[in-house]
């Protein structure tokens, strides 16, 4: 697809991607049978394909509409069509350079405007975004249904292992994992104690950037994954394995570091580094021994009890590419996991969507627990915070860290 891009935009390493991004594609039409907007409203201009043919409009007239906005707005950035693209369209990538370019050249509605401003300070603002909670559930008896429903109940961390190896890796402490489900890098700090391997948290580290970078607020995105380089980087010079990733949103942002930051000539480099080091825990527990995490504490083989959901979030399957490897270490260890139907489709999380896109992010929800529910499990987990939080706030069990469930199993 030959696309002249008009002259009203600067040039840029950003319209030069979008530009190698739209010539790969051939309008085969594949993407739309995976897109969870295209299926729900079966609208062309809700699916990829039609998508691309908006961002093509509007790079090369210059100008963009409310109409065509709204209908880019509507992409959940799931990158489902990544996966399913024979071309290897990179979407995801043209998505953020088109919705950015469409807030310099359209001006929002102040209310609108306002409450992305107000999401790009409060989410990625752990102390913040962990002092509003708070003031939630306080209020929550009071709540109309749909807000009481977004606020979680409050979950307390399981104790740090004390010991020490020669084997150490790091993880993001995150912004909104860390205040409502600090149990995940802990439980996982406890099942990596037990593969001899010292987990670590870097204070200074923060928001991974990606809630900044997809609302357009590229700049202050990039700041945030020049943080997290400078917390991390003495641990790693110092030896560090891995940056492991318990929050697969967080994972594909920060495996992208080294193409985002690839014109800073001060980060480009370390952000490389940082990719390559970049691993979901899956793949940090498939490349060890998983036999000395089977025998449960009463010496026993682990069992959970009664089957398990698990939910992969798209960022682990289709950014990440690692569509099915936590279901490969819970079978490892003995989960009865259950049935599931279209799992290459969205919960409707997808970072601030559920709050942005209310209404198609509840139905997404709907049908994603009832895909999940096939076979009655007695638990659902997953692999992503804000997956886990949108799924918690309409599932009738209880939706966790798939890493608590193997913590629990081994301890």
């Amino acid at each position: 697809m030959h696309t002249n891009i008009h002259q009203v935009f600067a040039k840029s390493s950003a319209l030069d991607d979008a530009k190698d991004i739209l010539s790969k594609c051939v309008h085969c039409g594949f993407c739309t049978a995976t897109c969870p907007t295209y299926q729900v409203l079966k609208d062309e201009r809700d699916g990829p394909r039609g998508r691309i043919y908006l961002i093509k409009q509007f790079l090369e007239t210059g100008t963009i509409t409310a109409k065509s906005r709204v209908h880019l707005d509507r992409c959940l950035t799931c990158r489902s069509c990544e996966t399913t693209c024979p071309s290897g369209v990179k979407y995801g990538r043209l998505i953020d350079i088109a919705k950015e370019l469409s807030e310099e050249h359209l001006p929002r509605p102040k209310v609108d405007k306002f409450k992305r401003w107000a999401l790009a300070r409060v989410l990625p603002n752990a102390r913040l975004f962990g002092t509003l909670l708070e003031l939630g559930r306080i209020a929550k008896p009071v709540l109309p249904a749909p807000l009481k429903a977004k606020i979680p109940a409050k979950r307390v961390a399981s104790p740090w292992p004390s010991n020490s190896h020669s084997r150490v890796m790091i993880s993001l402490a995150g912004c909104a994992q860390s205040v409502t489900a600090p149990n995940t890098n802990a439980a996982t700090a406890r099942v990596l104690d037990k593969l001899a391997i010292t987990l670590i948290e870097a204070p200074k580290a923060g928001c991974c950037g990606a809630v900044n970078y997809h609302l357009s607020e590229s700049e202050k995105g990039l700041n945030a994954m020049r943080a997290n380089i400078d917390a991390w980087w003495p641990a790693i010079e110092a030896g560090a394995e891995a940056i492991v990733m318990t929050a697969s949103g967080c994972g594909a942002m920060v495996q992208d570091y080294g193409q985002l930051l690839a014109d800073d000539e001060n980060y480009r480099e370390k952000a490389k580094r940082v990719s390559e080091m970049c691993k979901d825990l899956s793949q940090v527990l498939l490349a060890e021994d998983l036999s000395t995490l089977v025998q449960a504490k009463d010496g026993q083989t682990g069992k959970s009890s009664g089957k398990v959901a698990f939910h992969c979030p798209c960022t682990l399957q289709h950014a990440m590419g690692q569509s099915g490897s936590v279901e490969q270490v819970l079978t490892q260890l003995g989960v009865d996991l259950g049935r599931t139907k279209d799992k290459h489709l969205c919960c409707g999380s997808a970072g601030t969507y559920s709050i942005l896109q209310p209404e198609l992010s509840k139905t997404l929800l709907n049908n994603k627990v009832k895909a999940l529910s096939v076979d009655n499990p007695v638990r659902i987990v997953t692999a992503n915070i804000g997956c886990q939080l949108h799924l918690e706030s309409a599932a009738k069990v209880s939706v966790d860290h798939w890493i608590e469930l193997v913590d629990e199993m081994i301890h």
